[in-house]
Parts: structure tokens; sequence; C-alpha cells
């Protein structure tokens, strides 16, 4: 894996995640999916969970628009376990399919990639 994005912030309160889904997209034009890997720790995998109504704090809903990591090929998506249980969440709540794997694990995985950007 050559790009590693980082998801660590809640989808809203800052453009933060919004802005980080949006290089992530970019990069899909420049790179194979095989060369990116995404990965989802703590507020961060706020992102993945439906049924989010920003419209009521006045915001874009941007969260569906992770589901066009299927139809850009990108597997490599991973979430951490500890995250999870930390902040009890079931990942059938999830708007797309995620490889749960310790924080170890991802720690490793990111120190593979030629560069992390996190978000």
């Amino acid at each position: 894996m050559k790009i590693a994005f980082l998801f660590h912030s809640a989808p809203h309160g800052s453009s933060v995640a919004r802005e980080g889904l949006e290089a992530l997209l970019a990069a899909t034009a420049f790179c194979d999916e095989e060369d990116i890997g995404v990965f989802f720790i703590d507020d961060g995998l706020l992102n993945l969970l439906e049924g989010q109504q920003p419209e009521c704090l006045l915001q874009k809903d941007f969260i569906r628009t992770f589901k066009l990591l299927d139809l850009y090929g990108i597997e490599q998506r991973f979430v951490c376990h500890h995250s999870l249980e930390k902040l009890k969440i079931d990942e059938k709540h999830f708007i797309l399919s995620v490889e749960k794997i310790d924080r170890t694990l991802l720690m490793a995985r990111l120190h593979q990639a030629e560069k992390v950007l996190s978000f």
C-alpha cells in the first residue's frame, strides 16, 4: 500500500472528515485501488454509521459518499476493534463493509504505507 487514509475525526462539527473523503476520492484518479488503504479509529468510526441526520445541524450529508469506495474498488478498509468496543458500536450499522482488526495490526499496516494522511 502506498497511501493510507486515517480517519480519526467525527464527521460533523468540522470539515476535517469531509476533506479527507474528498482527498481519498481524488487519490483514486492517480493511484491503483490496491495502492490505497482506508483506516478508521476512535471518532473516525462515526463516519461509517448509517442513519445520520446532519441537516439537523445545518450540515451537508457526505457520509453516503463513503459508499463510492465500493464503486472505485477500494477494498483495503479497516476499522479498529478496540475503537468499536470503546464506542459500543456494532459494525452491522456501517454503510459499507470493513475489516475489523486490532490496533496493533492497524498501526503496523499504517507504518507499511509510504504516506499516511490523517483526518
